[in-house]
């Protein structure tokens, strides 16, 4: 029996005329993660939001969200969606407190359970006792209050289009911890195209380019399928010289020079540089300190699997 899932999509295609925005994407977002959705601008990934939300039809392919088909459930599902979109509306002479009061009573929520409701989102979005109107916020006050919004009805699953996109620094760390917070209590499915944030709150990823999943797994395990392709040398002399060396063999896909007399190489073929670079540096007559293979970061993935034609 297969792991409950928030989202689970199956060759979902979306055409718009000649384009194919979605291409056949099978996708397993499981229950109570904070799940990256990454890719390029372009990649499809807000085609991809509108289709889980039932705000588009697909052209083939199912979407399930919390277990029912989208295109059937209507309101059944989005009661139990919260949903942020990258650029949030507001009433800008309400206050925080006023908006998460209209925002509740939307879903029906009345009396002490709308009063307890506010006070924790008030609470969590850092907005307690502000007072002033919301036109008068900053953007990141206004994020962290529009993710807020969209838990008023406790849902089961939230849905963040490109939260941070537009943030100063210290207004994605006041995000990020907002959302890093939720971590147990709600399914997050955080769509971005920042691999920083991804890395810093999400628990696992899946990797969209040109409306096709190219990669879909917890980012430990992901960096590490792809970390024996990077290779750390570390010599007692010699470095720039082994470094033009290591450059020239069939197998460097690039050579960064390091401190201290290390070399890190990105391979096409780990075990051939396992084996050449020891005989080259012996060939050398110099000392080697260390051989291993180096993890790659999140970044490095991505450019590994999506940036190869944007070089």
């Amino acid at each position: 029996m297969s792991a409950p899932a928030a989202i689970r999509t199956t060759a979902l295609t979306k055409v718009y005329g000649d384009t194919r925005a979605l291409d056949g994407v099978d996708l397993t977002v499981p229950e109570g993660s904070i799940f990256g959705f990454l890719g390029p601008n372009g990649a499809g990934k807000t085609t991809m939001l509108r289709l889980i939300t039932g705000l588009a039809q697909p052209t083939s392919g199912t979407a399930e969200v919390l277990g029912r088909d989208v295109t059937q459930a209507g309101n059944l599902v989005r009661a139990e969606v919260g949903f942020l979109p990258d650029v949030p509306g507001f009433y800008d002479w309400m206050t925080a407190e006023d908006f998460l009061r209209f925002a509740g009573s939307l879903f029906g929520l009345r009396g002490t359970l709308l009063d307890q409701r506010v006070a924790m989102l008030l609470d969590l979005a850092g907005l307690t006792g502000v007072t002033s109107r919301v036109g008068g916020f900053s953007r990141g006050m206004k994020q962290r209050l529009g993710v807020a919004q969209a838990l008023v009805n406790a849902p089961r699953l939230l849905l963040l289009d490109e939260p941070t996109s537009a943030l100063d620094p210290m207004g994605r760390k006041d995000l990020l911890e907002m959302i890093a917070s939720l971590r147990g209590r709600t399914t997050v499915f955080f769509s971005t195209h920042i691999l920083g944030d991804v890395e810093r709150v999400c628990d696992a990823v899946a990797i969209l380019d040109h409306g096709r999943v190219v990669a879909q797994a917890p980012i430990a395990e992901l960096t590490a399928a792809y970390g024996e392709r990077k290779v750390v040398v570390e010599v007692t002399d010699g470095a720039d010289e082994l470094a033009a060396l290591l450059a020239a063999r069939p197998w460097a896909a690039s050579v960064v020079r390091g401190p201290n007399g290390s070399i890190e190489v990105t391979v096409t073929d780990a075990v051939a540089a396992q084996h050449d670079i020891p005989a080259i540096v012996a060939g050398q007559g110099i000392g080697l300190a260390r051989l291993e293979a180096g993890e790659m970061g999140l970044e490095e993935v991505f450019v590994e699997l999506v940036g190869g034609e944007r070089r």
